[in-house]
């Protein structure tokens, strides 16, 4: 299966000056078996999808790392702006489906613990909320009305659960 998806923009011809043109994305998945796919870019590196989880992450895992990936890309580009670089970033993703089918994400709770020298918790902070608010596009991406949350460890100091979209919780 080979997925196409061209950013929805208006035509080049009614874009302002600066505006940035649309971009194309291909991406084949590949069946291997079972409920297993080999995905990945025409020529590029692939991963391993397993909807059984058995030797690769199942779909919707992928989409949560995903998701913890391009949000954490964005906050290590935010504090290595600031001449305060992380050290160490992992962010860890519960997430709540329902209950029957679709068996969507309903909500999406991620904690980033990150550590370094320098870092002060209102950038970290902040470095969250762009990532959602403007920057990741994983997280543009997914259904509206999914809630997602973050909460900051910095340094082994945990802070409050934040709503990133969606309602608080």
């Amino acid at each position: 299966m080979t997925v196409v998806e061209p950013d929805r923009a208006p035509p080049a011809s009614s874009q302002g000056e600066g505006e940035a043109r649309p971009t194309t994305t291909t991406v084949h998945a590949s069946w291997r078996g079972a409920r297993r796919y080999e995905i990945g870019r025409p020529g590029g590196p692939a991963v391993s999808i397993d909807a059984a989880g058995e030797t690769g992450l199942g779909p919707v895992d992928t989409m949560l790392g995903a998701l913890a990936a391009c949000s954490a890309i964005d906050v290590v580009d935010y504090l290595a702006k600031r001449r305060t670089p992380a050290d160490r970033v992992d962010v860890r993703v519960d997430a709540e489906r329902r209950g029957s089918a679709p068996r969507r994400l309903v909500r999406a709770r991620l904690e980033f613990a990150i550590d370094g020298s320098g870092i002060e918790s209102a950038h970290a902070e902040r470095a969250i909320a762009l990532s959602f608010q403007t920057y990741c596009s994983v997280s543009a991406s997914l259904a509206h009305d999914l809630v997602i949350e973050s909460r900051l460890v910095l340094n082994g100091v945990a802070g409050e659960v934040v709503a990133q979209r969606g309602e608080a919780s």
